[in-house]
């Protein structure tokens, strides 16, 4: 994070016990419970994230999708009238 950005207090209130556990993990780290906090909370936030946003596929569904890609099927009767109707609503410049 640059030195420069802007910054926003979190608060939370937690049980001694994990508190305690947090204490230890930053201890054995070498961070103060605030660095060792933030470092784990944006690592779980960003694989979250990830885990959100990326499709994973296995072999054969990734050549499944491949396929259709490089050669997809025709329209069927329920797209073709999607596209009508769109068509119908909606102008593009």
């Amino acid at each position: 994070m640059p030195a420069t950005a802007k910054t926003e207090r979190l608060e939370a209130r937690v049980p001694v016990f994990l508190k305690r556990i947090i204490q230890r993990a930053a201890d054995l780290q070498g961070r103060s419970i605030t660095d060792f906090v933030i470092a784990t909370l944006d690592k779980s936030a960003r694989e979250t994230v990830r885990d959100h946003e990326v499709m994973r596929l296995n072999a054969e569904d990734s050549m499944i999708f491949a396929k259709a890609l490089i050669d997809p099927p025709k329209p069927n009767a329920a797209l073709r009238s999607a596209f009508a109707t769109h068509s119908k609503r909606v102008t593009m410049k």
